[in-house]
């Protein structure tokens, strides 16, 4: 044991890799139907550097995947984020905040009471709710700024870890104890499906239900001799698309200069809410669905990979105009979701187009097609972000009281990665990413984050955890269990959700896949993700931001 300890502290790449493969065999066990997942990396970081104070992974590792880890969350959060603020999202996402804000003042009142340290209790808030960004970014404000210690090193790194220990005895109740909310809440109200008017109708290219499509007979006079282009200007927040249109013994594609007649059969594609709303709009289904014909018309899933459409809103491709095409669903990660002349094309999409047969290859060059280039990282606009975010985070903002803080490292790369997704594109620079790279990044920079602080904050960590670990844990508890009990609560009485719904909402402001995974498996509808990406973003940036003044308020 001795000489596998020295070859590990001489070797810390070895020592990064030894915790990262414990972490993932710790993480994929399961008990009473719940892992860890990547967040065992933490545990089995504590565990090592608990062994021996020599196993510690260098400092520059833990600041690449903290740095790597909030950017890519920023990119990626960055579309969804600044639309969550539109008139739908809006109630939700207050409960939210105010869920998350409750939490905090729950945090200051047990560290008064029982005495608790700001660094711990911030980290005990962090692991209640199940975030490492936000631990994050209390770990690097402490460091930044010297908090609570005098500017002693000593001190400094034992104020710093602390977060960390706060975090590990607090995170697996912060889990679990949602879960048993989402049971009693079954318990009670039973396992209801979706009604479609408790789920807020979501903006422009958010996520949807079940994608399907249908062919509807143009029955209704007050459609008649309307344009198409009207319509779709008067129902682009349907979540409608139209695809063809067959007019005597002629089908085509759905222009936007051609006016309605009486009978023509309309194929509209959109989820069951947007079709029983087609139904109302046209007057009746029709008995011949003609959307699976093949004759003249095909369509075929194309993966967007050339930089001239990335980034582009589908109104600026004017698709029908110049390719006699039309997209009809974009798969995004793992979700469809029907697009809008508003939608942003993201590299890595998978998108289904309708165009005459003939066409079907010209329209797949003009987007690419390219499995390899859909799937790669720009490292040029990655590098540019990243600086950008690094010398944001490098600023000093002034505070009341004459002092100054900065964003760091975890703030700074954050805030860029949020506006840069939300750009897109600047010119011919390219800042978004594939989601399936988005997500490789995401979890490199998540492991070499854990790995690290979980080795440095392993020295002294028995000893905390016997010194007062149980009021640790006790406080996460109750943090976690009344901030899921007032969510589920006010979800469900005043913004009328239904019991999918309100576990999705709750499964977002935790910022947790897992308890999504749960709503998802006690549900017969998409209502759960709906709500989880409606508040996911807000949650996030909320809990960064509030974990970042619990520490300047505390110590």
């Amino acid at each position: 044991m001795a000489s596998l300890l020295d070859l590990l502290s001489a070797n810390p790449l070895l020592l990064l890799f030894a915790v990262i493969g414990l972490g993932y065999l710790l993480g994929s066990i399961k008990l009473f139907g719940f892992t860890l997942g990547p967040s065992a990396v933490l545990f089995s970081g504590l565990f090592l550097g608990a062994l021996d104070s020599r196993l510690r992974i260098p400092d520059f590792i833990y600041v690449l995947g903290l740095i790597l880890f909030v950017y890519s969350i920023g990119l990626q959060s960055g579309p969804t984020f600044f639309s969550s603020f539109g008139k739908r999202g809006l109630r939700a996402n207050a409960l939210a905040c105010a869920v998350i804000l409750l939490a905090g003042l729950l945090a200051v009142v047990a560290s008064r009471m029982l005495a608790i340290d700001g660094a711990s209790i911030t980290g005990v808030f962090c692991g209640a709710l199940t975030n490492t960004p936000a631990l994050a970014a209390s770990v690097e404000t402490i460091k930044a700024s010297g908090l609570g210690a005098g500017g002693a090193a000593d001190s400094l790194r034992d104020v710093s870890n602390a977060p960390v220990i706060g975090y590990s005895v607090a995170y697996p109740f912060g889990v679990i104890g949602v879960l048993i909310g989402f049971y009693i809440l079954n318990l009670t109200r039973g396992k209801q499906a979706s009604r479609p008017e408790s789920i807020p109708e979501s903006e422009p290219g958010e996520l949807q239900a079940k994608i399907s499509s249908r062919t509807y007979q143009v029955v209704n006079p007050g459609i008649v001799g309307k344009a198409v282009r009207e319509f779709l200007e008067d129902e682009r927040d349907r979540g409608i698309v139209l695809s063809r249109i067959r007019r005597g013994s002629e089908t085509s594609i759905v222009y936007p200069h051609v006016a309605f007649q009486k009978d023509d059969l309309i194929v509209a594609v959109g989820d069951e809410k947007a079709l029983s709303r087609a139904r109302e709009l046209f007057g009746q289904e029709a008995s011949e669905q003609i959307q699976y014909e093949k004759q003249d018309l095909d369509y075929r899933r194309i993966e967007v990979s050339d930089k001239k459409v990335i980034g582009r809103t589908l109104g600026e491709l004017k698709l029908q105009e110049l390719l006699d095409a039309t997209i009809t669903r974009v798969r995004r990660g793992d979700v469809d979701f029907v697009p809008t002349v508003d939608t942003v094309l993201e590299r890595g999409d998978r998108i289904r187009v309708l165009t005459w047969i003939g066409n079907i290859d010209g329209v797949t060059r003009f987007f690419g097609d390219s499995t390899k280039s859909a799937s790669e990282a720009d490292f040029f606009s990655v590098s540019i972000g990243v600086v950008l975010g690094v010398l944001l985070g490098m600023i000093p903002l002034p505070l009341p009281d004459g002092s100054a803080f900065k964003l760091g490292f975890a703030g700074g790369p954050l805030i860029a990665g949020l506006v840069l997704g939300r750009l897109q594109r600047t010119g011919r620079i390219v800042w978004g990413m594939p989601f399936s790279a988005n997500m490789v990044l995401r979890q490199v920079g998540l492991v070499l984050f854990l790995s690290g602080i979980g080795t440095k904050a392993g020295d002294g960590f028995l000893e905390t955890l016997a010194a007062g670990g149980w009021k640790l844990m006790l406080i996460g508890t109750v943090i976690t269990s009344l901030t899921t009990l007032t969510a589920l609560a006010l979800g469900s009485r005043y913004l009328k959700l239904s019991v999918p719904a309100v576990m999705g909402m709750m499964s977002g402001i935790q910022t947790q896949p897992a308890c999504l995974a749960y709503a998802n498996e006690h549900s017969v509808t998409n209502a759960p993700n709906v709500m989880y990406a409606a508040v996911y973003p807000v949650s996030m940036i909320a809990k960064i931001i509030l974990a970042q003044v619990l520490v300047r308020l505390m110590l």
